[in-house]
């Protein structure tokens, strides 16, 4: 943003509109009266255009912007004043000449909260803006800005502050105070700020009046802000991992009296989770950050115990118990509640265990169920289970007779010609839209639903006159006629589910994992052929 807004100056290609977006306390008003002191300070060393580069903070009107008292720059809280008349009454001045300044500048925060209307009535102005008028935009929600608005405008992302810029800024301004921080004190208001300078700020100030004078400490932060000790959230995630449900629930309890909110512990878990699990992956690296109260070597030694799937499973609880805490009248509970679940979870075979047991013959069993491990989706977790026997195919006359003379013998291997020609827009009103009454050959009746598409007979008896060699009459009915081919299909995939969930080995599968459900059944070729293939029937 910087080096884009001193290229501006310096060539004098400014913006007409500036909108400045990023979290909350990053520092977007503050940037917009920054630039508005450039295009109006009057300190005599100047760019080539006759604008200031860098606002010198002693002139009149730069005094005057960072004092809120310059008439020619206006600030608007668009979160307290978000109607169209607001708006009407900000832009009434712009066709007016700057009364000090070289610019009139509108300052609009939280530019977001702004009515429909009153973005309409803004763009106007954003369309032909006067040459001695600038818009500089600041808000926290860039998405709820209407893009003919954003189109309009110079953008800038400011980004986080950075931790270790924060934890410069806050130990400078401690010392200023009189104050001084141990390390980890340090260290948890900079994570609680999250990025957010004046966040810390508030937070900062708070230790420091609460420590009147002495050492902000850790134990003062926690107590203060409900922060939970990570090396106790260490002990309790071990615990967790062990199974041992008792020790973890207690350890919970405690750091709960001791003031740590529910939600603020099950976010160190998953920053441990994330932490370990890159250990993981990288277990000689020195950049990975680890939380500030656990030990690598200790790190070392859980990741040692686990594997990809454990830590992946735990995140990924952990992440939905995290919103369940967030979200529950009762966090405590809640938090109680995904401990037992990952206790539990730690004495509970993986499904990578299941498949392995399922793919052994049981003593009863002379032949294996097999799962399909590489045609199935990376985000389906659910059971899918593999018969033993595979459905005859629709029957079709495979003589050596030319093409032309194979006959379809029934009404669904006569439809599945259309799709072996590619016809497969025919192909799929065939099987939705059609009502076989009777089938010979040569002949079929037929009741047509009332979405079928016009000419759906005359097309059926064209096609296949071409691709059978001999003339077909298609007869329509009023005789309500079978279900249709996919419903048919819908049925006897029904009573293949059915069947396969009476299966002892996909029962067990079932009770194991509650929720999980059948979605698929896939035939095998032979015993001797482990290849899969989808049926088509």
């Amino acid at each position: 943003m910087v080096r884009t807004l001193t290229n501006a100056f310096t060539r004098g290609r400014l913006a007409h509109a500036f909108l400045l977006t990023g979290v909350r306390g990053v520092g977007k008003t503050t940037t917009a009266r920054i630039i508005a002191r450039a295009l109006n300070c009057t300190n005599v060393e100047k760019g080539s255009t006759g604008v200031e580069i860098e606002p010198c903070g002693s002139c009149a009107n730069c005094t005057g912007i960072a004092e809120g008292s310059h008439v020619d720059v206006l600030e608007m809280d668009a979160a307290s004043r978000t109607g169209v008349d607001d708006i009407r009454e900000l832009i009434d001045g712009v066709r007016y000449l700057p009364t000090f300044g070289q610019f009139k500048v509108y300052i609009v925060d939280e530019v977001h909260m702004l009515s429909v209307n009153a973005f309409n009535a803004l763009l106007k102005t954003l369309e032909e803006p006067p040459p001695r008028v600038k818009f500089i935009f600041a808000t926290t929600e860039v998405r709820k800005i209407p893009v003919t608005v954003i189109s309009r405008c110079q953008r800038f992302d400011l980004r986080r502050v950075d931790s270790g810029v924060l934890a410069s800024h806050f130990t400078k301004i401690a010392s200023d105070e009189g104050s001084t921080l141990d390390p980890q004190a340090l260290a948890s208001i900079v994570r609680a700020a999250d990025g957010s300078v004046r966040d810390g700020l508030s937070l900062l100030d708070q230790a420091i009046n609460h420590a009147d004078g002495e050492l902000v400490t850790i134990g003062l932060v926690r107590e203060m802000i409900g922060l939970a000790d990570q090396a106790r959230v260490f002990d309790l995630l071990e615990d967790v991992l062990e199974g041992k449900i008792g020790p973890a629930l207690g350890q919970l309890k405690e750091q709960y009296q001791a003031g740590a909110e529910p939600l603020v512990i099950i976010q160190d878990l998953l920053t441990i989770t994330h932490w370990l699990t890159r250990l993981k992956l990288e277990p000689d690296s020195t950049d990975l950050v680890n939380p500030p109260e656990v030990d690598v070597v200790r790190g070392q030694e859980v990741t040692r115990k686990l594997g990809m799937a454990d830590l992946t499973r735990l995140w990924q609880m952990l992440l939905k118990g995290h919103g369940e805490v967030q979200g529950a009248v009762l966090p405590m509970d809640a938090a109680e509640m995904l401990l037992v679940r990952l206790a539990f979870a730690a004495d509970m075979p993986s499904p990578a265990d299941l498949v392995r047991k399922l793919t052994v013959p049981g003593p009863s069993d002379g032949e294996a169920v097999q799962v399909p491990l590489e045609n199935k989706t990376k985000t389906d977790d659910r059971a899918e289970f593999v018969p033993t026997t595979k459905l005859a195919p629709d029957p079709v006359d495979r003589s050596s007779k030319p093409e032309v003379s194979r006959v379809p013998l029934t009404f669904a291997a006569t439809v599945q010609m259309f799709a072996d020609h590619g016809e497969m827009r025919l192909f799929t009103h065939l099987q939705d839209h059609v009502h076989l009454v009777s089938f010979g050959t040569g002949k079929i009746e037929l009741r047509l639903a009332e979405t079928a598409p016009n000419h759906l007979a005359s097309n059926l008896a064209k096609y296949l006159h071409k691709w059978t060699g001999q003339r077909w009459v298609v007869a329509i009915s009023d005789l309500a006629g079978e279900p249709t081919l996919s419903e048919q299909k819908l049925v006897r995939e029904r009573e293949r589910k059915k069947e396969a969930a009476r299966h002892p080995e996909v029962r067990a599968l079932l009770e194991a994992f509650p929720g999980a459900e059948i979605r698929r059944v896939r035939n095998r070729r032979t015993a001797a052929s482990p290849k899969l293939e989808e049926d088509n029937a």
